[in-house]
């Protein structure tokens, strides 16, 4: 047995809360994630740290609140964009980093959304290879319901699909993407049998433009989504049944997740949330999450505690031993609390801030929220989550003492992090990475014999 477990970090693209039949979905097939939360502990209560995907992903990697890395948004973007200068901060630590210097090997699959510039991508914060795509797989080459393509060319290129530092296909075919990054994910697992590893799988799906292979298209039930849904799932049971062959899957510990919620269209849903990706309702940042290890984990629990993607870095520290450092402020709450029995220790979170790009639009501390701003405008609306978790019995009137209490939280915040609605500074934030003269990945060339020249979808978002 290793001293310190395998990890697995799979990370959905806008997979919602009602997404899975562990978590209430009757029209989406997903035996395998189902079967991996009974055999572990399922969360109701866990947060992404935004509800769009670049600041989420930042966040997970380096365990700090988006507005805390200045991940905030991007050149006025929500989300990063093909050529922009920015990316994380080289300074930040983050879990590869991490994790390398306690001997783990790491590889990312997938999506990575944290910078597209040479400087900015992931074998520059601690991962030993990367296969995938670098940014949401509708910001490429398609068919769009606006803009000249001619103009759209030179905002959205070719697709880049990245080998370690290399682009080495532009445009690739969607549809059996997922086949390729299983391929990649379970070439990584046999050549680390010997040494611990961290594998962060980062599938497209479920972004739009929906695409997965046709198997599981005409086996859906609920489209395009629910083959995506289904992609998915399979590919956990493939890496399951590798970790199985190889005799590492009693020492893994495997986490399913996503980056933030659904767009609640397309067949998706975040039921029984209100709000979807996006917003700071709980529809657009209360994700799934399972984690699952087999030798250490009690089978068929279920948790309601606060957690949340950025608390994965002190988790994992702490499954080595390690303490973070004390010379920068990190958001990370240690998990292994809640996952084993008698750890000595106490899980430390009970509050959840919910940010809009610069924006703070919300705060949760134990099951109240207090909302007072959805984009330009001011509201007030309080919601005990314990037995509301739809948010629809606003109680702000019964309940002057909490909102004050909240309120109170809400500034301590605001001033840490910063709030531009309300023109105040963060204190205690720290810079985005920024380079000059950035280029795109890719420039379209119609001479060139691309396999999917333009994807034929016109969904985006």
């Amino acid at each position: 047995m290793l001293n310190k477990p395998n990890i697995v970090l799979i990370n959905c693209d806008d997979l919602g809360y009602g997404d899975l039949g562990c978590y209430g979905s009757r029209v989406n097939k997903t035996p395998n994630i189902d079967m991996l939360a009974s055999e572990g502990m399922l969360f109701t209560d866990f947060y992404s740290a935004s509800p769009v995907c670049s600041p989420s992903r930042g966040a997970l990697m380096t365990g700090c609140y988006p507005k805390r890395i200045g991940f905030e948004s991007f050149n006025g973007q929500a989300v990063l964009m093909p050529g922009h200068p920015l990316g994380l901060n080289r300074s930040e630590l983050t879990i590869p980093g991490m994790l390398k210097e306690e001997g783990y090997t790491s590889m990312i699959v997938g999506k990575w959304h944290c910078g597209d510039q040479e400087e900015f991508l992931p074998l520059k914060y601690g991962f030993d290879s990367y296969y995938g795509l670098p940014y949401s797989n509708d910001m490429g080459r398609q068919k769009r319901r606006w803009g000249v393509q001619e103009d759209l060319d030179k905002r959205y290129p070719p697709l880049p699909l990245i080998s370690n530092d290399e682009v080495i296909q532009e445009q690739p075919d969607q549809a059996p993407l997922i086949e390729r990054y299983v391929e990649h994910a379970t070439m990584f697992i046999r050549k680390n049998t010997k040494k611990p590893f961290f594998l962060y799988f980062a599938p497209l799906q479920v972004h739009l433009p929906l695409y997965a292979p046709q198997r599981f298209v005409d086996e859906s039930d609920n489209g395009d989504f629910g083959a995506c849904v289904a992609a998915v799932d399979w590919a956990l049971g493939v890496l399951i049944q590798e970790l199985k062959m190889h005799e590492l899957y009693e020492d893994t510990l495997i986490i399913f997740t996503s980056d933030n919620g659904s767009r609640a269209d397309h067949g998706a849903s975040n039921d029984p949330l209100r709000g979807t990706k996006g917003f700071t309702y709980e529809g657009g940042m209360r994700v799934p999450c399972i984690m699952s290890w087999k030798s250490q984990i009690k089978s068929g629990q279920k948790c309601c505690a606060i957690t949340s993607n950025i608390d994965f870095l002190a988790t994992f520290a702490s499954l080595c031993n390690r303490t973070l450092p004390s010379d920068r402020i990190i958001d990370s709450v240690d998990m292994t609390p809640l996952l084993f029995e008698n750890t000595g220790k106490e899980h430390k979170r009970d509050s959840m801030v919910y940010y809009s790009r610069e924006n703070l639009e919300a705060v949760r501390v134990g099951q109240w929220k207090l909302h007072f701003r959805k984009r330009n405008d001011t509201i007030n609306e309080l919601y005990n989550l314990e037995n509301d978790i739809g948010e629809k019995n606003n109680v702000y009137s019964l309940y002057p003492d909490i909102v004050n209490k909240l309120k109170g939280y809400a500034r301590q915040y605001a001033e840490e992090l910063g709030d531009k609605a309300n023109n105040i500074e963060g204190k205690k934030v720290r810079e985005i990475g920024r380079i000059e003269n950035p280029k795109m990945l890719t420039s379209y060339n119609a001479n060139y014999p691309y396999m999917v020249a333009l994807y034929d979808k016109k969904d985006d978002g």
